[in-house]
């Protein structure tokens, strides 16, 4: 179906190659990458975002079964690591060839089921480890349990051994990511012992990758570093932005003092003021939050802030001192400073303003 929706998500796919090489740079030429494109390349289009670097990367993860699937639909064919496979998508992601994240017991056993039964011999998995995320993951006491049932069966062939770690990017926290670290090595250390094999050991993730070169290991696992956001200013603003946001002006109203603006008559002018209607709101992605001055957009460089309460597929903006009109071309993001001032008003990160623009959006890709 045609999306003729005017509000659009432009993703510029240089920028990515840029951001990837600029990481890349960091690595020992025998470290493999690891790209996440995980929540629709988070909030950006997975299948563009892959297809235009599988030929520069080892190995791509998502989140979830359906992810995978439709990279492989569109012709991706690098490994993809299923982050978070649920027992009912198990046949799913052999059907696939995707390669199941193994953290517990029984989709260990649920696989090794199904594998078994389809008569597969060495079929690629991950098995994890919880160091501290406290997430997802077997601890280091159930090595011997889980290498008991691999040694017996041929059906699966440990690719890798992973963990996550739980706060790379704090530098308060640096004694607990040490730990992690030397956990980890531990733990893979036993793992491997009993196993008989050397699996790829991964731990770090895009801040891990900048701040503990020590533990890039085998391979390093690149998220929202390759959307352009690294772990503190200074890393980010060596980064191109990949997503800017654009709309146009709807209508333009002149409101005179004392009327209200939008539901629950949330914003009362004490003074004649010009708005305008813009064509996205909730629904697309600008939560509520960003209501009542606290989001706001820019036309030809100047900022409007937002009035009153965002509505679910549109939201009025202040225009007073600005000269526009209706058609003109209005701005929500298109660099990294502005995405990290609308989540530091928000109180949340820049993760959640990129991933939660809806996919009504039109995405627009930028060779």
């Amino acid at each position: 179906m045609t999306n003729n929706h005017v509000t659009k998500l432009q993703i510029d796919l240089n920028a990515v190659k840029f951001n990837l090489s600029y990481f890349k740079q960091k690595l020992q030429e025998s470290t493999k990458i690891l790209v996440v494109v995980k929540a629709f390349g988070y909030g950006s289009d997975a299948v563009e975002i892959t297809k235009s670097i599988q030929d520069k990367v080892d190995y791509f993860a998502v989140a979830y079964t359906d992810e995978g699937v439709a990279l492989r639909k569109s012709g991706v064919n690098k490994p993809i690591l299923v982050l978070h496979p649920q027992i009912a998508n198990l046949e799913l992601i052999i059907k696939n060839f995707l390669e199941p994240n193994i953290y517990s017991s029984s989709i260990l056993d649920a696989f090794l089921s199904i594998t078994d039964a389809q008569n597969l011999t060495d079929y690629p998995i991950h098995i994890k480890f919880n160091t501290g995320l406290n997430r997802l993951g077997f601890k280091a006491d159930e090595i011997l349990i889980i290498t008991k049932k691999l040694n017996k069966n041929k059906s699966v062939k440990v690719a890798s051994i992973f963990s996550h770690l739980a706060a790379s990017e704090d530098k308060n926290e640096r004694d607990f990511t040490l730990q992690q670290i030397t956990s980890f090595k531990k733990t893979t250390a036993d793992f491997e012992q009993e196993i008989g094999y050397k699996p790829m050991m991964h731990l770090c993730n895009t801040s891990g990758i900048i701040n503990y070169p020590q533990a890039h290991f085998d391979m390093v696992r690149l998220g929202i570093g390759l959307y352009g956001f690294g772990n503190d200013a200074n890393i980010t603003s060596e980064l191109k932005n990949v997503v800017s946001l654009k709309s146009i002006i709807s209508q333009i109203h002149i409101i005179k003092k004392g009327q209200s603006v939008g539901y629950n008559r949330a914003f009362i002018t004490d003074k004649n003021i010009k708005i305008a209607t813009l064509p996205l709101g909730y629904a697309d992605g600008i939560g509520r939050i960003f209501g009542k001055g606290v989001g706001f957009v820019t036309i030809k460089n100047q900022i409007a802030n937002i009035l009153g309460n965002v509505s679910m597929d549109i939201i009025m903006i202040d225009v007073t001192n600005i000269d526009c009109n209706e058609g003109d071309e209005v701005t929500f993001f298109d660099n990294q400073k502005t995405v990290e001032k609308l989540a530091k008003n928000s109180n949340t990160i820049s993760y959640e303003i990129i991933t939660s623009i809806s996919q009504r959006i039109k995405r627009e890709v930028l060779h």
